[in-house]
């Protein structure tokens, strides 16, 4: 193998390696009433765009909080996403400000009716299948890496 082709290929395995080891997202334990919810949390700005896109199935009490750096009307879509998938945007306590049922491999945006501090992605149906309403508090969410860091620019 030509010196050029072995630098392309040691490239392209470092740019591999670093690309999945960003992908690994921190897990915590939230709660919605009684319900526990396992949860990635993409906190970053590289793991808030990657999302749960190329993901062919997830568990069924399992999500992805996403944490915004402030509260803002936020939106998603499900660009490159697979599975169907429900998005509750959070205040900054952790209260759902509204939910909405999103489509595989569409660009639609789905807003934030309020500033929101986070996003939590859930299974198609998973809000409604449990009662889960507006109003209603996602426990954890405070305890989330990077939650507290707008709190301590402000003060």
């Amino acid at each position: 193998m030509s010196r050029p082709a072995l630098y392309r290929l040691s490239l392209l395995t470092g740019m591999l390696f670093a690309l999945s080891a960003s992908a690994e997202m921190p897990r915590m334990e939230l709660s919605a009433g009684f319900h526990r919810i396992e949860a990635e949390v993409a906190a970053n700005q590289e793991n808030r765009a990657l999302g749960l896109m190329h993901r062919k199935s997830m568990g069924s009490n399992q999500g992805m909080l996403f944490v915004f750096p402030v509260a803002a009307r936020h939106c998603m879509w499900m660009r490159n996403t697979l599975i169907p998938l429900a998005v509750a945007f959070l205040d900054d306590e952790g209260r759902i400000i509204n939910v909405e049922e999103m489509k595989p491999q569409t660009e639609n945006n789905h807003c934030a009716a309020a500033p929101a501090r986070f996003a939590l992605e859930m299974n198609k149906g998973w809000f409604a299948a449990k009662g889960i309403q507006n109003g209603m508090r996602i426990g954890g969410v405070e305890k989330s890496p990077g939650a507290k860091s707008v709190a301590t620019m402000v003060c």
